[in-house]
């Protein structure tokens, strides 16, 4: 299945042939379809009128997020609960995972939502230590080699897809690698979300959290976590509130107070959602259901390929992103040796773009043509 681009264009963002730049920041934040403004603007006057949504329309739709959040990553919706971040995600795993004391591995270089929250964990006898870059990419060979002869590894958590370089982390492989020893997998998953294949059952993940503000084109304050389905009921939440409880689905009751958590992964839901902004994720999240990931990844292979074969071809910059396929998902970026005037013209142009840890940082997805990214790369040559 093929990506028809310019359908998908014409339908969910018309302003983008009448804008004169382009926008090459999904990595930061992800342009809405016109399907999720509409929803937005549907539900915000529903939110004006409250008396005209009933309960099971709020009910229905977190459910619809669930199901279709799944469909997404492979999992089930029972294992899905839903989020307003990565971070929350990630949190969970921090604060709710059994944790003997010892260390918790990570990558140098990772995004900062994969630190602070385990360093946070020293009063509990648990470190966290880096493994150090090669090359200026993550060494996966000496994260592997240290969870295989380190008995005082406890967890290991890393970004399936770097935010600064691109670099996509073999799951399969570290997830063995863990799933040997006993240590727990975590992964942030928000930078390959939405735009790389990814079948959460067929491999050895134990927490996963994404954003959906990014490549799931979505509001802030959306989101979710995955929880394999043997740790749903075997975790201890941190975090406790009425929302993630069973009595809470019968509000002619709630003062029959009952401790008894929801056996599924809405356990870990703590607070009322935000049935609006997860109303729009759904439409946001039924496109590229449409539309197909695995169609969407081959289309930014097509795009990256150019930016790889450009920088390839000059010597006055170094390609950050790793060149192949297998390693590269909707992330490319390039350090030139003229980085402030590369990112000038960019700015002249009216190309979004950012500038991350000494790099610019191009990131297209399903709604650019291969015409803008030649035409962004010629802008490039000045």
């Amino acid at each position: 299945m093929s990506l028809d681009v310019a359908a998908l264009r014409a339908r969910e963002y018309p302003w983008m042939d009448a804008h004169a730049g382009v926008y090459l920041n999904a990595a930061s934040t992800g342009p809405m379809p016109q399907r999720a403004v509409d929803a937005a603007a549907e539900w915000s006057a529903l939110r004006a009128q409250p008396h005209r949504i009933a309960l099971s329309h709020m009910f229905e739709t977190v459910a619809t997020s669930r199901r279709q959040f799944a469909a997404l990553v492979g999992a089930d919706a029972s294992e899905i609960a839903l989020m307003p971040n990565t971070t929350y995600g990630l949190n969970l795993a921090a604060r709710a995972l059994p944790l003997r004391p010892g260390v918790i591995l990570t990558f140098d270089g990772e995004f900062p939502s994969c630190v602070y929250p385990f360093q946070a964990l020293g009063a509990r006898g648990i470190t966290l230590e880096f493994i150090p870059r090669r090359d200026g990419l993550p060494d996966e060979d000496a994260l592997v080699t240290a969870i295989a002869q380190r008995a005082d590894v406890v967890a290991v958590v890393v970004s399936w897809v770097q935010f600064a370089t691109g670099f996509v982390a073999d799951l399969a492989r570290i997830g063995a690698a863990c799933r040997a020893r006993g240590v727990f997998f975590i992964v942030d998953g928000i930078q390959g979300c939405g735009v790389r294949p990814i079948d959460l059952h067929a491999l050895p993940v134990d927490l996963f959290a994404s954003g959906a503000q990014k490549w799931q084109l979505s509001p802030w304050g959306t989101g979710f976590v995955y929880v394999r389905r043997d740790l749903v009921t075997a975790l201890e939440p941190h975090d406790v509130g009425w929302a993630c409880m069973k009595s809470s689905t019968d509000y002619t009751r709630l003062t029959d107070y009952a401790f008894d958590f929801f056996d599924d992964a809405r356990r870990f839901e703590v607070v009322t959602l935000a049935y609006h902004d997860f109303a729009v994720a759904n439409a946001s999240t039924a496109l590229l259901l449409e539309a197909g990931v695995p169609a969407i990844a081959a289309h930014l292979e097509t795009l990256g390929d150019r930016v790889v074969a450009w920088a390839q071809s000059r010597d006055d910059v170094r390609l950050v992103t790793p060149a192949s396929r297998e390693r590269r998902a909707g992330v490319f970026a390039f350090a030139p040796r003229d980085a402030d005037g590369m990112a000038a013209r960019l700015r002249a142009a009216g190309v979004a773009h950012v500038v991350r840890e000494g790099a610019i940082r191009l990131s297209p997805h399903c709604y650019n043509t291969t015409e803008e990214m030649d035409r962004v790369l010629a802008v490039l040559d000045g």
